[in-house]
């Protein structure tokens, strides 16, 4: 019955967003409540916590550095269906502070300085995000940060990460500032 439930949420999630979770599909079929635990795991944090653009802005952070194309373009059409405007999304892939926006532009920045462990850029950052909208915010931001980059991981360990792909946003393929590289 479990098994049931999950190959037709994962049908309709790979019908919905375009994608394919063949990895997913895997831990499934190995781990019925691995799989369980694994989805209930990464859920998007408290999405009122935070502006819409910064929590999009460190989950593609997250994703990239993980990431060359598929897991990329899911959260893009996510965002997208989200409401996050193209422009936005278009200068956050190509790291255009100018374009993506000031509230992207803040967790954008944070996202990058926690991966790099730069605590010198990241701490002040860090202030600057609970002063404008609080603790809530930082623990969304960094949840989405998290979780971005859980998928891909997980996919590429599995062996399933083997096709990078242009990213599209609103129909429009967008160069992307840093793909993630090989060990």
């Amino acid at each position: 019955m479990l098994e049931g439930f999950i190959d037709r949420w994962l049908d309709r999630f790979e019908a919905q967003w375009s994608y394919d979770a063949s990895y997913m599909r895997a831990v499934a079929r190995a781990s019925p409540a691995s799989f369980v635990k694994f989805a209930m795991g990464t859920r998007s944090p408290d999405v009122k916590a935070a502006p819409a653009e910064a929590l999009v802005a460190a989950g593609l952070v997250g994703t990239l550095a993980e990431d060359c194309g598929p897991c990329t373009q899911i959260g893009v059409d996510i965002a997208t269906a989200n409401g996050v405007r193209p422009e936005v999304l278009r200068g956050i892939l190509a790291g255009d502070e100018g374009q993506m926006g000031e509230k992207a532009w803040l967790a954008y920045r944070f996202a990058k300085a926690s991966l790099a462990r730069d605590m010198e850029t990241c701490d002040p950052l860090r202030d600057e995000i609970v002063a404008r909208w609080g603790e809530k915010a930082l623990v969304a931001i960094s949840l989405s940060l998290m979780a971005a980059r859980m998928y891909p991981t997980l996919k590429y360990a599995l062996g399933y990460g083997k096709a990078c792909s242009k990213v599209v946003v609103a129909g429009e393929a967008t160069p992307v500032a840093h793909l993630a590289q090989a060990a």
